[in-house]
This record gives structure tokens, sequence and C-alpha cells, in this order.
């Protein structure tokens, strides 16, 4: 017998999206199953782990707890929709014991689960063999090891599904790849099997026994790689409803886009929308400017939970804001998950400042080369520097500055017609009347950098005529953190969930249920 479509919302896409985005999809779609909430990119960990030196409780993303809150309404109001969040960082179980002590003052009874292990830093920081090398650059890591702040697996849905399963409400983790928060959604209610690679331990559950039943004998690799597609889709939150689009000007309403819903059949096909009365668009292309958005090879998706490819896909416009997706293609994850590290790369400090008047950007580019000229006469020649005037086409791709004839022309290496050296258009850099200067340092020696920072306020008198717009004060010198991605087998990862909250029946309930199944202390 079939089972239902399953509804999963996403209402954060990064760690500082709109807080009242996951509050304003519930009450605008009602009836959704789970509510995936993603809070990590690559420079998350290195944000988690100073505040985690400042204060040991800490290490989460702390706005998840507001979140939280925010929902307790719906709930107290029936509602039974489900959270997945990898709200957790490099602290899940902190951020755990948060969620429910809040849940407890609240009146509300939902289990909470953590699942962690996804902290590998004493395995490369310990492991002296050949390994960890960095997957972009082939380097080794042995120079890096000491410096090393954070080292996180992408685990896969596994533990997720196996929390869901045992009746938790609310699964907080650390590190998994950002689609298998819906891919364990989807494995819990549709009873499917992984197999999360050779080698891969099971999870270990400390909260009592392991829920999940054996389901089916085979694992529909397709049905999942269709799950993970849906995952992928949705986790980059408003973006598959138009923003970041390239038609994000012709969008309807786009001060108001909605946030994504998959709703996944049990073949791992699913429906991409929105709730009804929110902006923006779900159309062919901006599903399918989502399905390429930070993907490699189409044909060979990486995930922990299946290899995917898009080669097949069937994407179609079905309706108002409905995009049917279905044909995605799996096998079996590789045996090695994906490992984001960071790693201490010394410290930065970038000052901004806006010049006015003819010769704005001559003028500009001229003050930031002094300054760094300064420096250099006392003896300060940093490991990077850069010079920018903001408005001339410095940061736009595709467009080189050429730092001759008083340094203020662009050229284009591939930009619009008129960036080229003999067009008359008048934004030309020599042409326009204002620009913002941006002089940006980095260095390994933190007291350099300080010695940047005192020298931008002498601008004000010292600088050219039509200096404004300084009013920030000295720059602030921040910590740098580098980005190390390499590769660690499976079987050196233990995935492990604990319960923080349960009502007693439910616990004993799902033990009498699943008592014959494998425990999950088996690899």
């Amino acid at each position: 017998m079939s089972r239902s479509p399953l509804l999963v919302g996403n209402a954060q896409a990064f760690w500082g999206d709109d807080p009242d985005a996951p509050a304003r999809l519930v009450r605008q779609q009602p009836n959704l199953d789970f509510l995936t909430l993603d809070y990590l990119a690559e420079v998350s960990m290195s944000i988690l782990a100073i505040q985690r030196e400042k204060n040991p409780q800490f290490g989460y993303a702390r706005d998840f707890i507001d979140v939280v809150k925010s929902l307790v309404p719906a709930w107290k109001s029936g509602a039974h929709f489900k959270i997945v969040t990898n709200a957790g960082g490099l602290n899940p179980k902190a951020c755990g014991a948060a969620c429910v002590d809040l849940l407890k003052k609240a009146d509300v009874d939902l289990r909470v689960a953590v699942v962690s292990g996804d902290d590998v830093l004493p395995i490369l920081k310990k492991e002296n063999r050949d390994l960890f090398s960095n997957l972009e650059t082939g380097e080794p890591i042995a120079k890096m090891r000491e410096r090393l702040t954070t080292a996180n697996a992408y685990l896969g849905a596994e533990p997720i599904a196996t929390a869901l399963a045992d009746g938790a409400d609310i699964v907080i983790t650390g590190r998994v790849a950002d689609p298998s928060l819906t891919v364990g959604a989807c494995l819990a209610h549709f009873d499917w099997k992984i197999d999360n690679g050779a080698g891969g331990r099971r999870a270990t559950w400390t909260g009592g026994p392991q829920g999940r039943a054996s389901g089916s004998e085979r694992v529909k690799y397709d049905s999942i790689a269709g799950a993970t597609i849906a995952g992928h889709l949705i986790e980059c939150g408003t973006q598959a409803c138009g923003g970041f689009s390239t038609d994000w000007l012709e969008l309807p309403d786009n001060g108001n886009i909605g946030f994504p819903i998959v709703e996944i059949s049990e073949d791992g096909s699913c429906v991409v929308t929105k709730p009804k009365g929110t902006g923006g668009g779900i159309n062919l292309r901006t599903v399918k400017e989502q399905l390429l958005y930070e993907v490699g090879d189409p044909g060979n998706y990486l995930s922990p939970d299946a290899t995917v490819s898009f080669l097949d896909l069937d994407v179609k416009e079905i309706g108002q804001d409905r995009v049917s997706v279905r044909g995605a293609k799996g096998r079996a994850p590789s045996s090695q998950y994906k490992v984001s590290a960071t790693y201490h790369d010394g410290f930065k400090a970038h000052a901004m400042i806006t010049i006015f008047g003819r010769n704005a950007v001559a003028k500009a580019r001229k003050a930031g080369e002094n300054i760094l000229r300064q420096l250099e006469r006392d003896g300060i020649n940093f490991e990077r520097s850069l010079v920018e005037c903001l408005g001339s086409g410095a940061s736009v791709p595709g467009v080189k500055i050429d730092n001759g004839a008083g340094g203020s022309r662009a050229t284009s290496t591939g930009g619009p017609e008129g960036r080229e050296s003999g067009s008359e258009r008048v934004n030309h850099p020599e042409e326009l009347m204002e620009t913002v200067l941006r002089v940006s340092v980095a260095d390994s020696n933190r007291g350099n950098v300080e010695q940047f920072t005192k020298k931008i306020a002498a601008l004000v008198t010292a600088g050219p005529q039509g200096v404004t717009g300084y009013s920030a004060g000295r720059p602030k010198i921040q910590a740098v953190f580098g980005y190390w991605p390499c590769l660690i087998d499976k079987e050196l990862v233990e995935p492990k969930i604990d319960m923080l909250s349960s009502v007693e029946a439910a616990v004993s309930a799902a033990y009498s249920q699943h008592a014959g199944d494998t425990p999950a202390t088996t690899n």
C-alpha cells in the first residue's frame, strides 16, 4: 500500500536568514509534515568556533531557539509538523538542551533528539598517515594540522531517520549534507532502507531502542536520489522561488518572496511549490537555476546517502507555481564522507571611505595605494592586500582594472561593450563622480594589521578633496580562517543519537514495537 506524499518546507537557507520565516511558513501552509531549517555554510563553523571559545555553552545557531519560541503558538494550536535542522553546529547537545528548556517553560511536550558524531577534528589532528589531502589543491594536511580549528564530516540521513522513527518531534544535528535533512524525513515516512556506504557505521542510539524498521529488502536508490534532489531544491530557501534569479526584477511581488515546499511521493518524484499569496515564482527557470546551483558533475552528484544523476530529470510546469521533478537516478554512495575543515590563517581588516568629485576613481586609488606605501616605508609588507574602487567595475566578474595611466581605467575581459577602452559610455571609471574606496589587508602578524587600522583616518585631512563618509571609526581586526575540504573513511566516523526530551509512554511503545530490530550499536 502506497503512502501519502510528504510535504516538506524549508524556511532557513543560512544562519542569518529571516527569523520570522518559519512561523510565517507554518501559518501559510498549516498542513506541513516537516519544516527543515538549514543554518550552516562552510564559513559558519569558524564563527561558531570563535563563539564557543568565549563560552563553552555556545557554538550553535542560537537564533534557532528564538525560532522555536515563535513556533510554540502553532504547536499549541494543534499543528503536527516536525523539525529537522542542522542548527546544532559545533555544539548540538547544548542546542538541544536549550531547546528542551524553552519547550518545558512553554509547557509544550515535544521530543527532541540530537545527532552528533560529525566532529572529526581529533581524528585529523592525531592521524599521522598521509590522509586528508586538500580536495581542491592536493596539498597534504601535515602543514596545516596544528592550525586546524574545526573539522566536520557531512553526515547523511540515516541517524535523522532513526531519531524520527523513534518518535522525535525535533531533530537537531551538527554538520550533515544539506539535502539529507529532507532525505531523513523521507526515510522515516516511507520506511525506505538505506545503505550509508561500505564500512559506514550505523548510528549509536543512547535515548531508547533503535526505531527504524528494516523496510524493503532492496535499497531504492532512485527514490533516495529523488529525495536528495528535492532536498537540494529547497535547501537555499527563497532561491527556488526566484530569489537570486537572473529575472529577479521581473518577479511579481519580489519583496515578499515565499519559501519553497516540496511534495515528495513514494517513488522520490516531487512537486516544487510555494504558499499561495506569496511573491516570487515557481517555474522552469527558477527550478532549473536552483537544480544547477552548487552542482559540479550533474551526472555524479555525491551525497552521503546516494550518488545521484540529474541527467534524465523530467522537469515540467504542471500548474501555477507548481513544477514537477521526476526521473532521478541513484546508485550506492561512496565509502567516504566529505569533511569541511577550517584552520587559522592570520588576521585581516578592511576600510571603506567615499570620495566624490572630478577624477574620483583616480584619487581614491591613489589614496589607497599611498596608505600601503606608507606602511611599506615602515617595514610592513602585507602578505595580501587589495585596493578597490567600488562602483568602477572593480568587483564585477570579467572586468579587469588597468592600473596604468592613473590607475583608473576599466578594461573588459568579457563584459559589456561599454567597458572597452574605446567606448564613449559615461560609466567609464574616469568619468565617475563618486566611488567608495575599499582597502583590505591580511597578514599572519596581527600587529601589522593593527598598524593599518591606524592609517585610515588621516585621509580625512591628508587625502584628496571630496573625502566623506568616514564615520565608522577604526577598522575592526578579524581572524581569518582558511577552508580545507577533504575526505574521511566512513568507518572512522560514528554518528550518535541522544534523546533529550521524551514522553515515557512513547519510549515504551517504541521499544515494544521494535524490540526485535537490530541494535543500533551494530556496525
